[in-house]
């Protein structure tokens, strides 16, 4: 191990390091003083964020090319960390007014962070299941958090369940890849993937076989990592753990497992895979399709909020899926990464809005989820309403929000890419999410009501935050758009 190795995974020694220490601080803080822990697990937070922060700029490979510190891995790190602080900002006056406030809470997404960051900086297939691993095991007990709630306990056990057949998948599919090529380095497979391809090793016996292997491998990992974006036909888990996990675990996993799943998605398949592009976009192709169909058509029957804005997260991931079609063509392999990178800071300010407002309005065992309890919001409390009305029109792609943006250059990647009709597809979908978005609005506006909501600090400060960055970044989308490409340069 040299100092190089070291460096480079500096933030994420500091994240673990942080986290064990909290948990053994953890004892000594009283029941009634909780919200200790909460501030120490941001002050970890931000400590990471400005060495991630200090690091930016730089490109990097550690221990024998398996993880490596590149624009990639920096921009996402910095969204995971930036993700983990609204977190707790949601969590902080929720879990004290739910009587769910325990320590380690904090300490469970701090690793469950870890694991993301490390996802980013994976260069080699072993380290993206390690990974993988890491983010999801936190996950399945935060989801179970609210125990002995019937549905908290039922999303945890669901979610474990159906991520241990996920993780399964990925095994198998990086076992075929390893057998196909000899090594599981994203970077020497894509070398054997482009002499397999053109055909190098005709005539030198089974090698000659190892592509149709490289193809089920590459399938296997794409549906492990499907069930983690939450794409169709995969999506099954999500609406049900979304219902019954705590709300500000919801809101994390909507937003830092979703991304997570992508960098792996991003990372492996156009390190790894971008010369199988011309077999694998057809089946790419059907699972956007599928993936922002059946979200936005679902969603249309739910009552639920939670439920509303899980199959809306369904939906985004097949949007987030555009940009992957389009990966092997070189003209706009370096657009499409910048606009799904682009599009994940995009839902993930929305999304965190979105949550905060639920938070706000709901009550003890499960009271103010229904849609119809937004009866009245925009008289009673006019600024929350507002903000809602932005997040939803944001996450249906309305001017004058960031969504519209987002959604733009998503569409323009499809259409350059030659998928027109994957573009057109796009279009429709979102014209179909815009009942249930709008409906929100409607029944806050004008439907007679007495909703609610919950006026606490943290809570209101992370709801104002993230809608007028919802509003001002629509008006400057250049500069983050540009941070985007910057941090694929290296890729290609």
């Amino acid at each position: 191990m040299t100092q190089t190795d070291l460096y480079t995974i500096l933030p994420n020694i500091i994240l673990v390091v942080w986290a064990c220490i909290l948990l053994l601080v953890d004892l000594f803080i009283p029941k009634t003083r909780k919200g200790w822990t909460a501030l120490l697990a941001a002050v970890g937070l931000a400590l990471t964020l400005g060495i991630t922060l200090s690091q930016t700029g730089q490109s990097l490979t550690a221990f024998n090319g398996m993880i490596v510190l590149d624009g990639f891995s920096s921009f996402l790190s910095v969204l995971f960390l930036a993700s983990g602080l609204l977190s707790i900002a949601l969590a902080y006056d929720y879990l004290k007014r739910m009587g769910l406030e325990r320590g380690e809470y904090y300490v469970l997404m701090l690793f469950s962070l870890s694991g993301m960051i490390l996802m980013a900086q994976a260069a080699d297939l072993i380290v993206v299941f390690l990974a993988l691993e890491l983010l999801s095991i936190p996950l399945y007990v935060l989801a179970a958090f609210a125990r002995p709630r019937a549905d908290s306990e039922e999303a945890g056990l669901k979610y474990f369940l159906l991520g241990a057949f996920a993780a399964g998948f990925v095994v198998y599919g990086i076992a075929l890849v390893f057998g196909a090529t000899g090594s599981t380095s994203l970077n020497i497979i894509n070398s054997m993937a482009v002499l397999q391809a053109s055909g190098a090793f005709v005539g030198t016996g089974s090698v000659v076989s190892s592509l149709p292997l490289m193809l089920i491998g590459a399938a296997l990992i794409l549906v492990g990592l499907g069930f983690k974006v939450a794409a169709v036909p995969f999506h099954m888990w999500t609406p049900d753990v979304y219902q019954g996990a705590p709300t500000p675990v919801t809101g994390f996993m909507a937003v830092g497992a979703k991304a997570a799943g992508f960098a792996a998605l991003l990372r492996v398949f156009v390190t790894a895979f971008p010369s199988l592009d011309v077999k694998l976009a057809p089946v790419l192709w059907c699972l956007a399709a599928l993936t922002m169909f059946a979200g936005n058509v679902i969603a249309i029957a739910q009552t639920d909020i939670k439920r509303m804005l899980a199959y809306s997260s369904i939906a985004h991931a097949g949007y987030i899926l555009m940009a992957l079609v389009a990966y092997g063509n070189p003209a706009v392999s370096a657009d499409a990464v910048s606009s799904a990178l682009f599009y994940l800071v995009t839902y993930a300010i929305t999304s965190f809005g979105a949550w905060s407002v639920v938070i706000a309005l709901e009550k003890e065992n499960a009271k103010g989820l229904e849609i119809s309890d937004y009866a009245g919001l925009g008289r009673r409390k006019p600024a929350l309403a507002a903000a809602m009305t932005i997040f939803m029109l944001s996450l249906t792609g309305m001017p004058p929000t960031l969504g519209l943006v987002g959604k733009f250059y998503l569409f323009r990647t499809a259409v350059e890419g030659g998928f027109i009709g994957l573009a057109i597809i796009g279009v429709l979908t979102s014209l179909i999410s815009a009942y249930y978005y709008l409906r929100v609005v409607v029944v806050m506006y004008m439907r007679e009501g007495e909703a609610q909501a919950e006026s606490e600090s943290w809570l209101n400060l992370t709801t104002a935050v993230t809608a007028v960055a919802t509003l001002v970044l629509s008006f400057l989308p250049a500069a983050l758009f540009a941070l985007a490409s910057g941090a694929v340069m290296k890729l290609f």
